[in-house]
């Protein structure tokens, strides 16, 4: 089954936000999952994927930034077997 998220066209400070947002919320259930993780092991595997989530953000503003005004996004949720 997909789902088609987003699917459209926006001005910088739009895909920005939408962006932000989306990636703030991965970060949300990261660190809601840190809080009741039973082991270090998968405390530091969160940590980690906070951290990446954390650096894609900034690449993605630098790149946005460079950007001419409309940005086209496309998302889409694929859920499989």
């Amino acid at each position: 089954m997909n789902f088609q998220l987003i699917n459209g066209h926006f001005n910088a400070k739009e895909a920005l936000e939408i962006i932000t947002q989306m990636v703030h919320v991965k970060i949300k259930f990261q660190e809601s999952k840190i809080q009741h993780a039973s082991n270090e092991e998968d405390v530091k595997m969160r940590e980690g994927r906070i951290k990446q989530l954390q650096k894609d953000l900034y690449e993605i503003r630098k790149e946005i930034e460079l950007k001419p005004k409309v940005i086209e996004i496309h998302s889409e949720i694929s859920i499989g077997k």
